[in-house]
């Protein structure tokens, strides 16, 4: 008998919780078109960049409900040139395994974990999301047997530096019909990154969930740059014009389908100085100008942002600001955001 793990539940499947939290019959009509509208970016039929933004770890409901019905009216202004999906991360990934690992652990920061809460409450974010500001919205797949939960609400699906290498997100990745970046790993090595998207648009016979599964194949993963960190601890970054033009020729050889770019703005390419997004965008948008080939598949940004600047310890309480990673603030949101379409 094991003594290291214990069982405290049963969860109930997916099923169950879009039956307490449903997706109501207009937004699933309007899901239809926003994700074609957001495929038609990724394979070149619209011109449009596409902002993945928001704040690092979703830790409090109303704080990021406000966030993005701020970013709703944004929408409205740069919608010729820029498509918005904001970022509502309810998992978080951390290095040592401490630390805040997101809503759905604890869906308030200050008390010990709860799954079933946790479950219950990113469904119900996701969904005010969609009825409150008309946005679907993007997540990370932390975890692949979760993605269900929400599999009907989401525009968009990251996976993450730490995963990007393991064989049930590319599996599972292959199994889904929106958009799904891939990372490069925490190491750098792009060889990984593209790996990870050749397999996800492969199809695949896999285990998942209990069920035997046969995947169709997913055409629109594709790559996310987002630094790395060297042997010796160190951040680089990966999005200058070299790296750039690096990662479209190793890309091309591939001979992948819909060959496509998110730089992500923070992290390693920021060496987490957060201030520094706006520059990182500015310098990616002024090598789009000066490449053919790099403008033909830069398809927009990821970039973390929330109410207030910076970040704080849990516990401080300061309301909308990040208690993961740094971020920009609104003001600075607002202006990169408006700064990015008048560059497009």
């Amino acid at each position: 008998m094991q003594k290291n793990m214990k069982f405290i539940r049963k969860l109930p499947i997916p099923m169950d919780i879009k039956e307490q939290f449903p997706l109501k019959a207009e937004y699933a009509e309007k899901k239809i078109l926003r994700d074609r509208e957001i495929a038609d970016i990724f394979t070149g039929k619209d011109s449009r960049l596409v902002l993945i933004i928001g704040p690092c770890s979703a830790d409090r409901e109303d704080a990021v409900l406000d966030y993005i019905s701020r970013l709703a009216d944004l929408q409205e202004q740069v919608k010729d040139k820029v498509l918005i999906i904001p970022r509502i991360y309810t998992n978080k990934p951390r290095t040592t395994g401490d630390g805040y690992k997101g809503m759905v652990h604890q869906p308030d920061p200050s008390r010990s974990a709860d799954m079933l809460e946790g479950l219950i409450a990113i469904r119900r974010l996701h969904t005010k999301a969609i009825e409150e500001t008309g946005f679907f919205c993007a997540d990370e797949m932390l975890y692949p047997e979760n993605y269900r939960y929400l599999s009907d609400l989401l525009a968009y699906v990251a996976i993450g530096a730490r995963s990007v290498e393991n064989q049930q997100h590319r599996l599972t990745a292959s199994g889904i019909d929106i958009p799904v970046g891939m990372k490069n790993p925490t190491g750098g090595d792009i060889s990984v990154m593209l790996n990870s998207i050749t397999a996800a648009q492969h199809s695949h016979t896999f285990l998942y969930r209990g069920w035997e599964c046969v995947s169709a194949g997913n055409p629109l993963a594709h790559a996310i740059l987002r630094g790395y960190v060297n042997k010796h601890g160190e951040s680089l970054p990966n999005y200058h014009y070299e790296d750039l033009i690096h990662l479209y020729k190793e890309y091309s050889a591939r001979g992948l389908a819909n060959m496509a770019l998110i730089v992500d703005t923070n992290h390693a390419n920021s060496g987490k100085k957060y201030l520094e997004q706006e520059r990182i965008c500015k310098e990616v948008l002024h090598a789009c100008r000066h490449s053919a080939e790099i403008k033909s598949y830069v398809k927009g940004f990821m970039i973390e942002s929330y109410l207030e600047d910076g970040a704080q310890k849990i516990g401080e309480g300061v309301y909308g600001k990040s208690i993961t990673d740094p971020c920009i603030g609104w003001a600075k949101t607002e202006r990169l955001v408006l700064d990015i379409a008048d560059l497009t």
